[in-house]
């Protein structure tokens, strides 16, 4: 049941916190994405990645580069919004459908590994909580109607638990488990890794950064 409430909440949460907190602070921001990548990146190596590398061998290196390749057409359409950035025109009041798609894309697909992989449901909510602050500070200040930020957000919680109903329930996404786990690793894998590059500020040593991936790789190391 949590694999389905989780994700939701951590939705929740991020948009609960623009609108009692508003968060002002990008620093302070960028530290919870410089947690989550690196979180999101140790949980795929230590648990997922492994197990996924045990039972398929070399072949799954190749959906590992499949799922990298399809993000990177994701990002082209999201605008990078999975790893912190929202570049659309905050005057315009068309709905972002393809930003909607890609994300929902996204969302589903690393819905569908949680099940067998109970770990990973803790990277992956991480992942959304900041993910979630954005766009709702984003889409609040822009001059969409409440409607359809309503809906899009709504639709953006659920994906995840749509996911996971759908390796549950239905046999396709059961027979081929194996080559999607191995396509939303290389998802992982690019999202995580480019959180943290983009999170080091033209190449700048940052103390405090450095010690919230430290303390990331530690927590997702010990569960």
């Amino acid at each position: 049941m949590l694999n389905f409430i989780l994700p939701i909440i951590s939705v929740l949460l991020g948009f609960l916190i623009v609108v009692i907190l508003k968060p002002a602070k990008q620093k302070n921001l960028k530290l919870l994405l410089a947690f989550s990548g690196s979180f999101l990146l140790s949980i795929t190596v230590f648990n997922f990645l492994p197990e996924v590398y045990h039972e398929n061998g070399k072949s799954v290196g190749l959906f590992i580069m499949i799922g990298i390749m399809l993000q990177i057409v994701l990002e082209f359409f999201s605008k990078g919004a999975e790893h912190g950035h929202v570049h659309l025109n905050k005057e315009s009041t068309l709905f972002p459908w393809l930003l909607f798609i890609s994300l929902c894309i996204h969302s589903v697909l690393e819905g569908i590994p949680i099940e067998a992989h109970h770990n990973l449901i803790y990277g992956i909510i991480i992942h959304k909580l900041p993910v979630a602050i954005i766009l709702s500070t984003f889409f609040l200040a822009s001059k969409l109607s409440k409607a359809h930020v309503a809906f899009f957000l709504i639709m953006f919680a659920l994906m995840t638990p749509l996911g996971v109903l759908l390796s549950k329930y239905f046999e396709f996404f059961q027979t081929y488990y194996n080559e999607i786990s191995g396509i939303v690793i290389g998802i992982f894998l690019h999202i995580s890794t480019t959180i943290l590059f983009e999170s080091n500020e033209n190449h700048k040593f940052n103390l405090t950064k450095l010690i919230t991936i430290i303390i990331a790789i530690v927590i997702a190391y010990l569960l």
